[in-house]
């Protein structure tokens, strides 16, 4: 079986289907059941001192990761071959990518930016980004939306489809656990320094690849793929993360826009290096333009799944 068919299936149902909120409402999400384990972990577990916290935290990212690969092991070991085992890993796989969802919540901030009502996307990218959104100016949304836009593009949609191209659905469903411990317990402050440091860690390493090849994408289908690629060369590095910075210096330099910069999170203002700084700084209408080169990068990245199937690549 090919997984590489597999995910560009699962990214097909996501893109029409989404999650389903009658679905979400009944039964939850594969995220949020993986996301109450490690709550309950971190509860129990994060005390003690700093070696204490350490190991205590490496033990909560094998037991989250096991838990949500074992099965998804199980699982692919059942499917049948052919084309009814395709479309039965493609199911299990939907879940697990976030390409419906993604779009949705930044076209929701993006609506009301382009409208004039600079509260309602203030709310709006509030559900999205972690900065204080009563400090953003309307330059400030837009840049905090598309950085979303940017950075979840990798996280939620390259970097499973990768994982689960090369690994089948164990792939995608380790990846999963990995990034929600580190969008849980990765955070640089006193709680999670020491519990969360082998899973911010992981997530840096799993994301390298994913990461470049969103930027790569970006650049590839932007009416200005020199001044992307440029961007990404340039500044990708100046970022605080190790993997962010790529697909948003793509992006900016994509949309010949400036993006990061200063930003405040409660009292706290973060000095964050700029990515694209010649650049202006995006208006309403960008996030527009955003949006659409972010369906048409997941457009190649599906078509790249495709053609991989058919050369007999990944899986």
């Amino acid at each position: 079986m090919s997984f590489a068919a597999m995910m560009a299936l699962a990214l097909l149902i996501d893109a029409v289907i989404g999650w389903p909120a009658r679905v979400y409402a009944r039964i939850g999400h594969p995220v949020t059941w993986i996301g109450a384990l490690i709550a309950a972990l971190e509860t129990r577990w994060n005390r003690g001192g700093v070696t204490a916290r350490r190991m205590s935290g490496a033990a909560c990212v094998a037991v989250a990761v096991s838990a949500a690969t074992l099965p998804a092991l199980a699982a692919q070991a059942l499917l049948p071959g052919g084309l009814l085992g395709l479309v039965l890993g493609a199911v299990l796989a939907w879940p697990l990518i976030a390409a419906r969802s993604l779009h949705d919540h930044v076209a929701a901030v993006a609506r009301p930016l382009t409208s004039g009502d600079l509260e309602g996307a203030r709310h709006a990218v509030s559900m999205i980004v972690g900065r204080d959104p009563t400090r953003l100016d309307q330059a400030g949304v837009a840049r905090a939306g598309l950085e979303s836009l940017a950075e979840n593009a990798s996280d939620g949609i390259v970097a499973p489809l990768f994982w689960g191209a090369v690994l089948g659905l164990p792939g995608i469903a380790a990846y999963k656990a990995i990034n929600t411990l580190d969008s849980m317990i990765g955070h640089r402050n006193t709680r999670y320094e020491d519990f969360g440091k082998v899973a911010a860690r992981l997530d840096d390493l799993v994301n390298l690849i994913p990461a470049r090849l969103t930027g790569l994408a970006f650049a590839l289908v932007s009416a200005r793929p020199g001044a992307a690629l440029g961007a990404m060369a340039r500044d990708a590095r100046k970022h605080r993360s190790p993997n962010a910075g790529w697909p948003e210096a793509a992006m900016a330099g994509a949309l010949h826009i400036r993006l990061s910069g200063p930003r405040a999170y409660g009292e706290t203002i973060s000095p964050e290096p700029w990515v694209n700084e010649a650049a202006p700084d995006p208006v309403p209408q960008d996030m527009v333009r955003g949006l659409a080169l972010y369906v048409r990068a997941m457009i190649l990245c599906g078509a790249g799944l495709v053609l991989m199937a058919l050369a007999g690549g990944w899986g």
